[in-house]
């Protein structure tokens, strides 16, 4: 640590060149301040992979899964507070608190509010639609903010009750964790800046691509024979599109839609080139949670409820479409 006596050295000399400097300034017009020059290595995101490291193919896949399909509902909703006893409705109830985790850097779905620090968006009102349910109050809820690559780990190790953060639901993430039925629809596009003359994903071959670590979003891009570059958040992945360290983002048109919406430099383009379906991961040890995200599910696509906090965050996406269909396999 500097001793007072040297940092007040420091500080002085540090005062005596401003002060000379701004003198100069004052006196001559070829003494002038060197034009600021942008670094030619501009700092990286914290946990940035470049390039990033691509998930192989699932396994012993199976052909005949189908991902939307889910558990079906037990009847009716029980009343709030009133779980039936020794399911995890009950302890969640007994808790006090619904433990969800999100996202935080995904515009219109799940992010922070600038104004109140709130987190709010579609898939945060999604689960505190099922605080009310259980509570009838949705904010009897705690928040975790996620990333992407610990979606499933939390789900599995009991950090929260379940998910609801952009979740594709595909054959292989059925096998560690369980899903509710389908609760919004997106397929996979770029995102790049409005000069760069890109307008598909074959465009792409051989150039730097932006996605998130542990998304699907890497392994598509990757088979497309981009050059995967990976981030932790979302909002990293605008950031290096905006330094020109990635020619593109690409993941779901639901997300990129968030991310052009606050850059009006940049657009999406290109058809859709994968089928993402969301759905809410909840453990496998737990089906009757999954059988009552499902009825709530069932609720808010009936009563109107989806279809309002559609055109709350997400009429930018275009006018609201009906409600995904609810699949279930018994």
């Amino acid at each position: 640590m500097m001793s007072r006596h040297l940092v007040g050295r420091l500080l002085a000399g540090l005062l005596t060149v401003v002060v000379t400097a701004g003198a100069a300034g004052c006196g001559a017009d070829d003494a002038a301040l060197p034009d600021y020059q942008v670094p030619a290595d501009p700092p990286r995101p914290v946990g940035m992979r470049d390039p990033a490291v691509v998930p192989s193919s699932a396994p012993n896949a199976s052909e005949s899964c189908n991902p939307r399909a889910s558990l079906r509902p037990s009847g009716a909703l029980p009343p709030p507070r009133q779980m039936p006893p020794r399911t995890a409705m009950a302890r969640i109830v007994q808790r006090g608190r619904l433990v969800v985790g999100v996202d935080q850097n995904s515009y219109q779905f799940g992010f922070r509010d600038p104004l109140t620090g709130e987190l709010t968006g579609f898939d945060i009102d999604i689960a505190r639609e099922i605080a009310r349910s259980l509570f009838g109050d949705p904010d009897k809820i705690q928040f975790r903010a996620i990333s992407s690559a610990d979606r499933i780990k939390v789900v599995k190790d009991g950090t929260v009750d379940m998910v609801v953060r952009t979740m594709t639901m595909n054959c292989e993430r059925w096998r560690e964790v369980s899903f509710s039925t389908e609760y919004f629809t997106a397929g996979q596009r770029i995102l790049v800046t409005r000069s760069s003359g890109i307008e598909s994903i074959a465009q792409l071959r051989g150039k730097k691509v932006c996605a998130a670590d542990g998304s699907t979003s890497i392994r598509n891009i990757a088979e497309a024979g981009t050059i995967p570059v990976s981030v932790v958040n979302w909002t990293d992945c605008l950031v290096l599109l905006q330094q020109n360290q990635v020619v593109a983002v690409s993941t779901d048109d639901s997300i990129l839609a968030g991310l052009a919406a606050q850059d009006p430099n940049t657009q999406v383009v290109g058809p859709r080139f994968s089928d993402e379906p969301y759905g809410i991961a909840i453990a496998k040890t737990s089906p009757e949670l999954v059988r009552f995200v499902n009825a709530v599910l069932e609720k808010i696509r009936s009563d109107g409820t989806w279809t309002r906090l559609y055109n709350r965050w997400l009429r930018s996406l275009g006018p609201a479409p009906a409600p995904p269909k609810a699949q279930y396999r018994d």
